[in-house]
Parts: C-alpha cells; sequence; structure tokens
C-alpha cells in the first residue's frame, strides 16, 4: 500500500510540473484563486521555478511587470526577472538572453499585439524562446496580446457583432509559436465569434481557437489543449469544410463557409489536436 501511494504522488507531481503552452485569453484571476496564473508556476518548476516576464506589449511595461513580478514572488517562484524590453535592440541584451537560456518559464503580458510582434519578431531573445518552448524545455504562457501571436498567423484587430465578411477581420504574421492554430482572446466577452470565423474562411487550414476571459488553453507535450479557468474555450474547425465563397466575397458581403465544426470546451475538457477530437 506505501509502495502504490508513493508512485501514485511521484505520477501527480510529474504531471503538475510537466512543461506546457498556456494561452490565456486575458484577464485572468489575479485577486482570489488564480488558477491559471499557479498553474503556470508550478508547470514552470513550482518553488524551483525561474521565471522571465516580458511586458513589451504593453505601453506601461514597468508597471505590469511589477504586477506580474509581485504574483509569481508570492506563488513561491525562485527567481523572477523583468524582461523590459522598449525597442528591438534591447531583445540583444546579454544578461537577458543568459536569463532565457537558464529560465523555465516566459510570461508574455497583455496590450497590443502588434507592438509585441514589432519589438520581438525574428530578434535572438524571441527565437531562444520559441525554440526552447517547442522543444517543451520550458513552459511559456501568453495573455490577451500574449496569446494572439502564438500562431503564425494572427488576428491583429477587426470588428464584432457581424456576420462572417472578409472586411470583418485584419491579419498579420505572428511569432509562429503553435503555428497550426489561429487564436482570438477576449472571446464571448467581446463578441468576437464572427471575427474568427472570418478568419478561418481566410486560413481554412488553421485550427480556430477562441478563448474567453480568464480562461486559458493550456498545449500539452502530448498534443491535447486541456481548458482550465472559469469561461470556455471554442474551437472551430475547417477539415471538413465543403464550400466558401471566400475567394468571391467581396467587402463586408457575408460569407458562406459550409460544413464547419463547432465545439464548445468547458472546464477540465480536453481536445486531441491530432484526431481533431474533443474529449471529456
Amino acid at each position: 500500500m506505501i509502495n502504490t501511494e508513493v508512485k501514485q504522488h511521484t505520477s501527480l507531481s510529474s504531471q503538475s510540473t510537466k512543461n506546457a503552452i498556456l494561452v490565456i485569453g486575458g484577464a485572468e484571476d489575479k485577486v482570489h484563486g488564480k488558477e491559471i496564473l499557479q498553474t503556470f508556476v508550478q508547470r514552470s518548476g513550482g518553488t524551483d521555478a525561474l521565471i522571465g516576464i516580458v511586458p513589451c506589449a504593453s505601453r506601461e511595461p514597468g508597471l505590469i511587470g511589477e504586477r506580474y513580478y509581485r504574483l509569481f514572488e508570492e506563488m513561491g517562484a525562485k527567481e523572477i526577472k523583468v524582461l523590459d524590453i522598449r525597442d528591438r535592440p534591447g531583445a540583444e541584451n546579454l544578461d537577458y538572453l543568459n536569463f532565457v537560456e537558464n529560465c523555465t518559464g516566459i510570461f508574455l503580458t497583455g496590450g497590443d499585439q502588434l507592438r509585441l510582434c514589432g519589438l520581438l519578431a525574428d530578434t535572438p531573445l524571441m527565437n531562444r524562446i520559441v525554440a526552447r518552448a517547442q522543444k517543451q524545455q520550458i513552459s511559456l504562457a501568453g495573455t490577451s496580446a500574449g496569446a494572439a501571436i502564438m500562431g503564425h498567423h494572427m488576428i491583429s484587430g477587426g470588428s464584432s457583432a457581424e456576420c462572417p465578411n472578409r472586411a470583418l477581420v485584419d491579419m498579420a504574421k505572428g511569432l509562429d509559436i503553435l503555428p497550426g492554430v489561429l487564436i482570438d482572446q477576449h472571446f464571448y466577452n467581446r463578441n468576437r465569434l464572427a471575427r474568427l470565423l472570418s478568419a478561418v474562411g481566410a486560413h481554412p487550414e488553421l485550427l480556430g481557437i477562441g478563448i474567453d476571459e480568464d480562461t486559458c488553453a493550456m498545449f500539452e507535450s502530448d498534443g491535447m489543449i486541456q481548458v482550465i479557468g472559469k469561461g470556455a474555450v471554442t474551437i472551430v474547425d475547417a477539415t471538413t469544410m465543403s464550400y466558401s465563397n471566400q475567394e468571391q466575397a467581396i467587402g463586408n458581403q457575408p460569407l458562406s463557409l459550409h460544413n464547419l465544426k463547432l465545439h464548445i470546451l468547458g472546464y477540465g475538457d480536453r481536445y486531441d489536436l491530432q484526431r481533431h477530437l474533443p474529449l471529456h
């Protein structure tokens, strides 16, 4: 009995510290249970975590960096460093590069995703973060703008409360951390389903993922997405789409998108990226 209990404990501990990529819809709880942020710290090593905060998407990076610094400090992380990058040469800072080489977790804050990409895309710092995250050597989290940049293609702006159409969404190049997906955040809270559908219409080869506020789609190393937080994750799967008028539609003319799959995932639900299958 004792040996069995030890094995179970080891298994659970291993799961809690396994590296993951946490894509957060924004406005994550910073006051009460802080489940999403606590999960990020645990997946970064818990009390052994060495966490870098990248606040450059914000127009007040000093203020937002300090806020997350205090939060992660309260959660018991071993070492925390704010990588306060204000221009592209700042992403070549040797002190920052050395920290990224040895850290266990990186957190990308919210703000403006175009600003974040403009400062960090194709820089030594970001290239190293992406490489280590994709090799499961670190845990990487991004909230709001930090979530939007995860794919190769990125939703950079657009409207809501309209039917899907080509003029509804603005696209740009993301940071290619999760190349097969297309992320939208603050999803239910800002009525962005039509915007995501418009983006998927333009890129049906990508899996559309809409993430509500205080909600996280956690990409595991085994190809599964797990949902945590108080909201939902919406999946738009166009692999079975049989017809689209994307090429013929002009301006705000409604898009026809036939045979899409739509999944709404709640707390604890998972999604198998290989099989395109939701799991409870």
